[in-house]
């Protein structure tokens, strides 16, 4: 009997969290079954003796993964319902982590392994038309092609609902769903798209009203059918009119009317319980979506605060190289005094705990024990963990090209500072500097060379090849003329690039993150003795926020009056500091009044729609605390429904401060863990379990190019990732090797594609095919993965473009591209 996909990667994948939040929503296709779908057998489908707490022929795990399903159907629609709001690289990102979660689902009982069980049909359409939701939907713009992929995938779901728990279970799921699909329009009301939450519930009305759910409740409960219709109606009235407020009174209508219904509609009270603890994780995920809406959120600012840290660090082995140990060593430790009372604090922590311990625990605490004993070795090793921790929790808090943008603004500090040390008569450290940012520049550290050059060529061609490599040389020439001409040109095109890729919120806290990094560059100059230069820092960074920074002096202005107004004087304090003594303590409160602005202009950009998003969630749990499902999940199960409120609770934190997408997953799984417990199935829940012990299992191999670890003469590395490849456009020289890494998700495999490499190039995979046909037979087979820990390695010798795929996660859009010059 031929094994699936699913029995080979049995056993390879982490247990991972979601990738960010993922979804909504939902709003539904056809009862009918799909023509390509198998046939319901007559045994259960799982192989368990428990009930589903009412109707003989309901199994309680098929009653909670059904529900499951439900919420699975919501995420579908939410990725849309971002479309329609005028973001759809938001809604693309949420299409792409939804399919991230179901791929990583673990557990006997998960929605993943359930629904290739049900139909492999159906788990194959879902799958396809969620890659295509993404990629030939929102990645296009195309909003409308993004909605009948939706559909599709919705679709299969629904199929699969009836195949697993029947016709009248599944139709009062497809009610819940319905309500909290208006529930999206409200949402989209609140963040100011009427047009998009009247488009909305106007398609839940067209469905409803040709829904098998539509005769059903309308013979059990005529009240409820009243008010649900009514309910949408009143919405799609109140978003013509614009009135936001009446958008969510008529959704709350529909929603309540929905959920009473389906109590009525339900075959047994746990079909019903279990579908509304999966409305609750659709509203919660609303919340999450809403916190992303707009301009950037507050994880980016936390993100940029963080940014200001790697600088800081850089400054203080710049005193230590100066033989400046004790203030290297104040330095460092003001750095941690500063993070302890830091939000990014908590922000690195829950974004990943590893890169918190790393940075506190293996970087600030090593290189201050290093700068006291004098170990240059140790400073070197500790100052690269710091800023390796950092770098983690920068990808993790931003997103698109956020760490690039970041990262830009990090090297106009770091070449700000190796001008200094040139103008110091330091022309061999400042080479070094320089020469240190084109080899990160190479490697694509935070995706700034690829997002560079995607975003404009010139700007490209401008920093690295003509101002960067220039500016080496005359570094090295000791050419001043040089050194002035390249370095305020590859300033300029780092500041060009970000008013380009990024919004002036982003391009501000960028920016004012620069200024505070040139503030402890002229700290390090006055302690040095080279108060002069320290002011001429100062002043050069006052003229620059005068100059508008990139639109910052307007934001902020704009933002808070009275921060701008101590921002100026707090930057004009320190310059003034610096030319006769030590600024330190000035520099500090500058470097406050800059860390506060980041924050400012990011909440005043309305980026996070935090206020919105928490009323969500505490609407939710008001909700919740009068629900049917509130004391019957308290008595089935008193620990799911404490981690249930507690992980609600967390999010509605997490939406106003930061870490959403942590928070988001946490309450997901504990609601996946409330569902199978509201459907008598408790201890079945698939929450943080191992398919590793799974009779199934089948070892997967990799091949003669798939390594251990990365290779250190790897010219460049692309980090694999659940669904996507990092970067997925690569440009490389001839002669060159690239390393596939595995990061994340469950195995991949690098398979280039045959039609699309350069003619004469010869045919490359991972598990050393030599056709792609060869390629995805062997796939089939179990080889040629890459799994955790593990590189697949490849040298092109053909110039041009070569696209590639990874087999399992190509209808996620797992597609890359390199480019050999």
């Amino acid at each position: 009997m031929r094994q699936t996909r699913r029995d080979w990667l049995k056993g390879s994948s982490a247990v991972a969290a979601s990738l960010g939040l993922a979804g909504c929503a939902g709003m539904f296709g056809a009862d009918e079954t799909d023509d390509g779908t198998e046939t319901p057998t007559d045994e259960p489908v799982t192989g368990t003796d428990q009930s589903g707490g009412g109707g003989s022929d309901l199994v309680a795990t098929d009653v909670a993964v059904a529900a499951e399903w439900n919420a699975m159907r919501t995420r579908l629609w939410n990725a849309v319902s971002l479309g329609h709001a005028g973001s759809p690289e938001a809604g693309a990102g949420v299409a792409q982590s939804t399919f991230a979660r179901f791929e990583e689902a673990s557990g006997e009982h998960n929605a993943h392994e359930a629904l290739e069980s049900t139909s492999e049909t159906a788990y194959e359409e879902f799958e396809s038309a969620l890659g295509e939701l993404r990629t030939a939907g929102l990645d296009a713009g195309d909003v409308g092609r993004a909605s009948e992929a939706a559909s599709i995938g919705s679709d299969q779901l629904h199929s699969a609902q009836r195949t697993r728990v029947g016709d009248a279970a599944a139709q009062a799921l497809d009610l819940q769903a319905l309500g909290a699909r208006v529930a999206d329009a409200a949402m989209l009301a609140d963040a100011g798209a009427f047009e998009g939450a009247a488009t909305i519930a106007e398609g839940v009305l067209a469905r409803f009203e040709n829904a098998p759910v539509h005769g059903a409740l309308e013979d059990a409960e005529g009240d409820a059918y009243a008010r649900f219709e009514g309910g949408i109606e009143g919405v799609i009235e109140s978003a013509g009119s614009e009135d936001a407020e009446s958008v969510r009174t008529d959704a709350e209508t529909a929603l309540t009317a929905a959920i009473d219904g389906s109590y009525r509609v339900a075959p047994a009270e746990s079909v019903a319980g279990s579908g509304h603890v999966a409305v609750f994780q659709a509203l919660g995920w609303d919340a999450a979506a809403l916190s992303r809406m707009g301009g950037p959120s507050t994880e980016f600012a936390h993100a940029a605060a963080l940014t200001v840290y790697r600088a800081r660090v850089r400054d203080a082995v710049r005193l230590y190289e100066a033989g400046e140990t004790d203030a290297a060593k104040a330095a460092v430790e003001a750095v941690f005094a500063h993070f302890e009372g830091a939000r990014a604090h908590e922000a690195l922590e829950e974004a990943s705990e590893d890169a918190y311990h790393q940075f506190e625990e293996e970087g600030l605490a090593a290189l201050s024990t290093a700068i006291d004993e004098g170990d240059d070795e140790g400073v070197q090793t500790a100052v690269e963990t710091v800023d390796d921790a950092l770098l983690t929790g920068i990808e993790a808090l931003g997103t698109g090209d956020e760490p690039a943008l970041l990262e830009a603004g990090y090297f106009r500090a770091r070449l700000a500072d190796a001008v200094e040390r040139y103008d110091s008569g330091e022309a061999a450290a400042a080479a070094a500097v320089a020469s240190g940012l084109f080899e990160t520049f190479e490697r694509d550290e935070a995706g700034f060379h690829e997002t560079l050059e995607h975003t404009s060529e010139d700007l490209y061609h401008a920093f690295e090849e003509e101002h960067l490599d220039g500016l080496i040389t005359a570094f090295e020439a000791g050419d001043d003329a040089a050194v002035e001409t390249h370095a305020s040109g590859a300033m300029e095109a780092l500041l060009s690039f970000e008013t380009t890729a990024g919004s002036t919120a982003q391009v501000s806290a960028v920016e004012s993150g620069y200024m505070a990094a040139r503030g402890f560059d002229a700290r390090a100059l006055a302690v040095a003795g080279a108060n002069d230069r320290a002011a001429t820092a100062l002043e050069d960074a006052f003229g620059h926020f005068e100059a508008g920074a990139g639109g910052f002096h307007e934001a902020l202005e704009h933002a808070d009056h009275e921060l701008y107004e101590s921002f100026e004087g707090a930057l004009s304090d320190a310059r003034s500091t610096a030319g006769s003594g030590d600024p330190t303590g000035a520099v500090r409160t500058f470097n406050d009044r800059a860390v506060e602005a980041i924050y400012t202009v990011v909440s005043a950009a309305g980026g996070s729609q935090s206020a919105v998003a928490a009323g969500i969630v505490e609407d939710a749990f008001a909700r919740f605390e009068d629900a049917r499902v509130h004391e019957a999940l308290e008595e089935a199960d008193h620990d799911a429904y404490e981690g249930f409120e507690a992980t609600l609770g967390d999010l509605g934190t997490a939406v106003e401060e930061g870490g959403v997408s942590a928070a988001a997953s946490a309450f997901a799984d504990a609601s996946l863990r409330a569902q199978f417990a509201v459907a008598g199935a408790s201890d079945a829940a698939p929450v943080g379990e191992s398919d590793s012990g799974s009779e199934t299992e089948t070892e997967l191999a990799g091949g003669p190019n798939v390594v251990e670890g990365v290779p250190e003469d790897a010219d460049h590395v692309v980090d694999m990732t659940a669904v996507a490849f990092e970067p997925a456009e690569l440009t490389v020289s001839q002669g060159d090797t690239v390393a596939w890494t595995h990061v994340g998700g469950e195995a991949h495999s690098v398979t280039a594609a045959e039609d699309e490499i350069p003619d004469g190039a010869t045919y490359w995979s991972s598990g050393d095919f030599d056709s792609e046909s060869a390629a995805r037979e062997g796939w089939e087979n179990g080889e040629g993965a890459v799994q955790s820990g593990q590189s697949y390695v490849h040298t092109f010798e053909t110039t041009g473009e070569h696209a590639y795929v990874c087999i399992p996660h190509e209808a996620a859009g797992m597609e890359g591209t390199v480019v050999v010059e």
